[in-house]
């Protein structure tokens, strides 16, 4: 099993980075990102620092990755966060220099494109943090969600471990950042169905994962994804963005990985709740139900075609959906199917 660095966490006070290493839509919605920044000042006591491009469309990749070296290099930035997801961001990884990263290592915050730095650190033995996004997480309309910010603050400020939580009610509908006033609106909310659980047994484990649509493209790249002996004994996560992919699809990258040999190497399966609306697929509360449902089956379908045992847990509160649990990408977790409880080490 892999072993990976510990990182120093920042204290209040402290001056944290802020980029966009794939769209820079903070320049589209500077009122959101502003809320999001003065968020984390009032709510973590932390100092944001924007970096060139953090507001910037369209920004090359050199840029964008010297970005993401100068704050990682940069000894009074004690954590990176991004600002949102993006779809371009695999060719980034060319682009930056992994020894400034091994020199500097930090907590890195991010999910969904972002994936992509976090398998590049992945490999150099830096543990990182699936999740949070100045646009989305940290300024959430009518308040960051008490379970993503309790997640939040012990994978940002604190250390040990923490049981996973479970919402009653979560929410997939965005609402339209080109009003500003939709900031101070309450999100349609709806009941959580609470995990689902196939597999028993107890086990434990060093976490990697990420968005399914990207590491298609990673495992097609063949670049920053880990060995066949990285994965023994590995928790696998995965979740899926406001693509809404086919159900098979998501599937067939599990059949890809059984093809491997990955779903024998890995120890447990985690799935984020998948993300059903979007503003292009304004699906109604039963159409997302079903392809909810339809997901899961193709997940178990796929997984115990190589597997009839490994624990598999979907619908759970990590990825694009609110509220968020944080997830220690290189970090430990127990699964423990004999209590139905999650633990993560942050």
């Amino acid at each position: 099993m892999k072993e990976f660095m510990r990182l120093d966490k920042p204290v209040p006070g402290d001056r944290v980075g802020i980029v966009s290493p794939s769209a820079g839509l903070p320049g589209l919605y500077p009122w959101v990102q502003e809320l999001g920044l003065q968020r984390l000042r009032d709510q973590f006591g932390l100092i944001p620092v924007e970096y060139p491009t953090t507001r910037q469309m369209g920004s090359s990749y050199e840029e964008r990755a010297q970005d993401l070296m100068d704050a990682f290099a940069d000894p009074g930035i004690t954590a990176v966060l991004t600002s949102i997801g993006g779809e371009d961001e695999i060719g980034l990884i060319t682009y930056l220099d992994p020894e400034v990263f091994r020199a500097n290592p930090k907590p890195f915050f991010g999910y969904s494109d972002n994936t992509n730095i976090h398998n590049f650190l992945w490999e150099l033995d830096i543990p990182s943090f699936y999740g949070c996004s100045t646009l989305v997480e940290l300024a959430a309309p009518g308040g960051i969600p008490p379970l993503t910010q309790r997640s939040l603050r012990s994978a940002l400020l604190g250390t040990g471990e923490m049981e996973m939580e479970v919402s009653t009610r979560f929410t997939d509908i965005n609402l339209d950042w080109g009003d500003p006033a939709n900031l101070e609106r309450t999100p349609i909310m709806e009941p959580n169905d609470g995990p689902y659980w196939d597999g028993d047994a107890d086990v434990n484990g060093i976490l990697w994962g990420g968005c399914c649509e990207v590491l298609f493209g990673l495992m097609a790249s063949g670049r920053h994804i880990p060995t066949d002996e990285d994965v023994d004994g590995a928790i696998f996560y995965m979740e899926t963005s406001e693509l809404v992919p086919e159900p098979f699809l998501v599937g067939y990258l599990l059949t890809a990985f059984g093809e491997r040999g990955w779903l024998d190497r890995f120890s447990a399966i985690l799935v984020g709740r998948p993300k059903a609306w979007y503003f292009d697929k304004p699906n109604d509360a039963a159409t997302k139900a079903a392809y909810r449902e339809a997901q899961r089956h193709e997940i178990l379908r796929a997984v115990r075609a190589y597997n009839p045992t490994i624990p598999v847990v979907q619908n759970l509160d990590f990825g694009h959906t609110s509220p968020q649990f944080i997830v220690p990408n290189g970090g430990h977790a127990r699964v423990l199917g004999s209590t139905r409880q999650i633990f993560f080490t942050y």
